[in-house]
């Protein structure tokens, strides 16, 4: 009995939970997820993330390390969005006692 009501529990958490990631195709974000990034939020336009003829938030992707991360810088300050483990050892070389970087962020 509690093997059946465990599966089932897990059947319908699975049945019902639902992950918005994956990889998007740049060229058709207008096309497929434009519409969906403005219910949840979103306020940047399919022009501003990628546009062959104009700057977007495609120029401003950057290599880290050997080349197997990536980030966006997102502000006039340098500010970089990227995978904790992408920038792990950069953010504690940029640390001191006075500006703990992994602890207190930027």
């Amino acid at each position: 009995m509690k093997k059946s009501l465990s599966l089932a529990v897990l059947l319908l958490i699975a049945i019902s939970s639902q992950a918005h990631e994956g990889m998007w195709l740049l060229n058709k974000i207008k096309q497929v997820n434009e519409a969906e990034m403005r219910e949840l939020g979103f306020k940047l336009t399919a022009e501003d993330i990628y546009s062959i003829n104009q700057a977007s938030m495609k120029d401003a992707v950057a290599r880290l390390g050997g080349g197997f991360c990536t980030g966006e810088i997102v502000s006039s300050e340098g500010l970089m969005l990227t995978n904790h483990h992408c920038g792990y050892d950069a953010i504690q070389g940029f640390s001191s006692v006075e500006h703990d970087y992994l602890t207190d962020g930027f």
